[in-house]
């Protein structure tokens, strides 16, 4: 009792010094920054100085507003916003609104409604409805931005030429060929000379090419126009900035209300459309980025909301431009190696350092220029990409109507006509139904494209009362939605037509979209392609023919017998649960071996089942399999037990899978074949014929052939599966302890380091045989010669696979440590 007195009286003497629970302190903790994080603030510095400037010239703006706007956005965004990596500042997006902001309320009034949208921003993020605005229809998205991009282009095409650019698209339409029979060459000149290094500059040959292309086009056409026109004494417009004394900050709105009103919301659904999306681009760019050196958090779009809104806050107060997340910086952040919101940060900074200390240089960069610069950025927000995608999406109309919206009338208006039409063409699709009849060898087809709903069931019952009395009937439901009142039409005329004498088969695009089976196939429920528990028909059970034990092993291997786990079935009984036992399929259909019948009729019915539902959806990919020829990726070598299904745990559809299976998954030594070339054949054709990039070798537990190794006396071999099994000795060797057993006893690990999953031990010896295995068959697969060369040219892969059965989870082996390691693949890996 006495030892534990001294240790409460610690306990109260350090209760003071920290909390419970808790480390002991280590002293303050210094503030350090990433080089990566560093390297990235200054690409992306560069990047946004000369963009800043130009959008603040596209604009009316003064030209310091640009700047202030990009030190605010990196600095306050970036501390404050729920996307680490994405860079805020001026952005292209919001030009014409601001544009049309100060030619209609000044400069300082527009300063004022920056404040009040961001304010509303901050409403919007306290409530939690960011995700709310990835609802917008994409090609309304991107109809906006092109529209945007195309006002900005047109008017910056003026400054281009010399001249001044008007009010709206149309009149700087009618103004330009005035414009060009009036160009000033001087200003031309640099801005080809702008454009001509903006696409130049990243497409330089060579290994310079590759060292010189790391500097930002942007900067590099700037500062080489700049360049050009100063030592050329070229008089045209230049930067001016104002000093700083002089800078003009906000006042209290001064307007019509409802106007005032409207201003409001269009900066504040422009900004914030833009930055979410912004921020969820950059996730993806983020999840795509090989080897990171530091874990990036995904985004918050509410907290990316607050951030955004009080960036916009105080840019508005102090005299700057609107804020949105910028993707032309914000990729190059990603791209560059920015690890935290530091580098946005920093990049802030520097906007200020420059704007307090490189005024003298900035003043010597050319209007014509900036202008250039902001053009280009206008043209490149007209995506082909995002065109082609839209038009494959059967969305062309909102896109089209959305970016002229824009350009003619506004953006709030181009948006809201945008909407308009998204929710027209989304009524149309869902209330435009075909349906179709036609009579094929007596067989009456009736087909329905498009969602069945109530507005289409006097359609429906039309065409479905066309169908004779007692005839054979084929309803086809090529859509992916029916609401309850078509469901019941059908069900209701299914059952009248059968009841008549007549057979009605409906089929559809989905599973599931089956109203009911035929007659004679009551009480199955097999569905290709769906979740596999109680995938099998029931059937009531035989009495296990003699020679079996009429039991299926409980713990997912064939009791030490090889026949069990890799041959047809011959235990024919389910488990309680009513899905497939472990060793309970046989046939392509699955179907139990105590099924009524012989097992050709249930080879018929599942072939009758594929044709009648998957058939349908796989027919076109087949069709150009079958003209095009295999081109798999992967050779993938496994064992033939009927429980590892390659389709299935890999995700794979036909032409992905060269697929090699045989007792064991076992790749003989060149000219140990014993007879059988068929292995050595396989890979040879995959990797000289097929060009396959990677071979993954498969094992999985409660491997018979591994049981039988452990099991079996290795003598003599006179049987064919003997001769076969002796392939797996070197695996044998592997795995079992190369010393005497005292070592083992005494806990010490055997000589050479085995093969082991990660985070666990091997749950017995069969198991850790298996995973030598993996690992020996690798190494037979590098003495082929076909291998070898192709590992030799770096145009191959090998990869180790271990597919825990009654886990259902897939272990990849990891060949860094002693003796490899197999690593469980987890799910949030697949993003990569």
């Amino acid at each position: 009792m006495s030892a534990c007195v001294p240790a409460r009286a610690d306990s109260a003497r350090t209760k003071h010094v920290h909390q419970p629970h808790s480390p002991p302190p280590n002293g303050p903790r210094r503030f350090r920054v990433a080089g990566a994080d560093v390297s990235a603030a200054i690409a992306v510095f560069l990047i946004a100085l000369p963009l800043s400037l130009g959008i603040a010239l596209a604009t009316g703006a003064p030209l310091q507003a640009g700047l202030v706007a990009a030190a605010v956005g990196g600095i306050v965004a970036g501390r404050i916003g729920g996307c680490p990596l994405q860079v805020s500042g001026p952005a292209a997006g919001l030009t014409v609104v601001t544009a049309d902001l100060i030619q209609h309320y000044g400069w300082r009034t527009t300063c004022a409604i920056t404040v009040l949208a961001g304010i509303a921003q901050l409403g919007l993020g306290c409530l939690r409805v960011a995700r709310s605005a990835l609802a917008v229809s994409p090609a309304i998205v991107h109809g906006m931005l092109a529209g945007i991009g195309v006002t900005i282009a047109v008017a910056q095409l003026h400054i281009v030429l010399g001249g001044t650019p008007q009010s709206s698209v149309p009149d700087n339409l009618v103004a330009l060929p005035a414009q060009l029979a009036n160009l000033h060459p001087a200003d031309l000149a640099v801005s080809v000379l702008t454009l001509t290094l903006l696409l130049l500059w990243p497409r330089l040959p060579g290994r310079a090419g590759q060292v010189l292309g790391k500097l930002p086009a942007a900067l590099i056409a700037v500062a080489g126009a700049t360049a050009v026109a100063a030592l050329t004494e070229l008089r045209l417009p230049k930067v001016d900035l104002p000093s700083w004394s002089s800078h003009a900050l906000a006042s209290l709105p001064d307007g019509p209300v409802l106007g005032l009103v409207a201003a409001v919301l269009t900066t504040t659904l422009v900004c914030s459309v833009q930055s979410l999306l912004g921020a969820v681009a950059v996730d993806k760019l983020v999840a795509a980025r090989p080897a990171l050196t530091g874990r990036v958090k995904r985004s918050n779009l509410d907290r990316e909301l607050l951030g955004q809104g009080a960036a916009n806050i105080v840019s508005g107060s102090l005299g700057g431009l609107p804020i949105a997340g910028v993707a032309v910086r914000s990729s190059a952040n990603v791209a560059a190696g920015a690890v935290s919101r530091n580098s946005t940060m920093l990049h802030g900074v520097l906007v200020v350092i420059a704007a307090l200390l490189m005024v003298p240089a900035l003043e010597l960069i050319p209007l014509a220029s900036l202008a250039a610069l902001v053009m280009a950025v206008g043209l490149k927000m007209v995506s082909l990409n995002h065109i082609r995608t839209v038009t494959r999406h059967r969305e062309v109309l909102v896109y089209a109507v959305t970016t002229c919206g824009v350009v003619f009338l506004g953006v709030l208006e181009g948006v809201a006509l945008g909407i308009a039409v998204a929710v027209g063409v989304a009524l149309h699709r869902l209330t435009r139904t075909r349906i179709t009849h036609d009579d094929t060898e007596g067989v009456h087809h009736v087909h329905v494209r498009g969602q069945l709903t109530f507005l289409a069931v006097p359609r429906l019952s039309r065409v479905l009362h066309q169908v004779p009395h007692g005839a054979d009937a084929v309803v086809e439901l090529d859509g992916s939605f029916m609401d309850h009142a078509a469901y019941e039409t059908l069900q209701d005329w299914q059952k009248t037509h059968t009841a008549q004498g007549g057979s009605v088969d409906i089929t559809g695009r989905r599973p599931g979209t089956r109203i009911s089976e035929p007659a004679e196939e009551e009480g199955c429920r097999c569905r290709p392609w769906t979740p596999w528990r109680n995938h099998q028909c029931e059937r009531p059970p035989k009495a296990p023919p003699p020679g079996t034990d009429g039991q299926a092993a409980t713990d997912g291997s064939p009791g030490g017998t090889l026949g069990a786990a890799t041959g047809p079935n011959t235990t024919g009984t389910r488990d309680t649960r009513g899905a497939t036992g472990p060793t309970g399929t046989t046939g392509p259909t699955g179907a139990s071996g105590a099924a009524d019948g012989p097992t050709g009729h249930e080879l018929a019915r599942g072939i009758s089942a594929f044709h009648r539902n998957t058939g349908p959806l796989m027919r076109r990919e087949l069709a150009r399999l079958a003209r095009e020829g295999q081109q798999p990726s992967q050779l993938f070598l496994t064992c033939a037990d009927s429980r590892v299904v390659t389709s299935m745990i890999t995700s794979s559809g036909p032409g992905d899978l060269f697929v090699v299976r045989n007792v064991g998954n076992f790749v003989p030594l060149p000219g140990e074949e014993s007879g059988d070339d068929s292995v050595a054949a396989a890979i040879e054709y995959a990797v000289d014929v097929l060009k396959v990039r990677s071979i993954t070798v498969c094992g999985h537990s409660g491997c018979g052939a591994m049981q039988a190794l452990l099991g079996a006396e290795h003598g003599g071999a006179r049987t064919p599966l003997q001769r076969w099994l002796r392939h797996g000795l070197p695996s044998l060797e592997r795995a079992l302890p190369d010393v005497d057993g005292d070592e083992q006893e005494q806990g010490r690990e055997p000589g050479r380091a085995r093969p082991r999953l990660a985070g666990r031990g091997a749950a017995d010896t069969a198991e850790r045989l298996c995973l030598a295995n993996v690992v020996q068959q690798l190494e037979h697969l590098r003495a082929h010669d076909s291998v070898a060369r192709a590992l030799g040219a770096g145009d191959l892969e090998l990869h180790g696979m271990y597919f825990h059965v009654g886990e259902a989870q897939s272990y990849l082996l990891s060949e860094d440590a002693e003796g490899g390691v197999f690593e469980l693949v987890r799910e949030t890996n697949l993003t990569a």
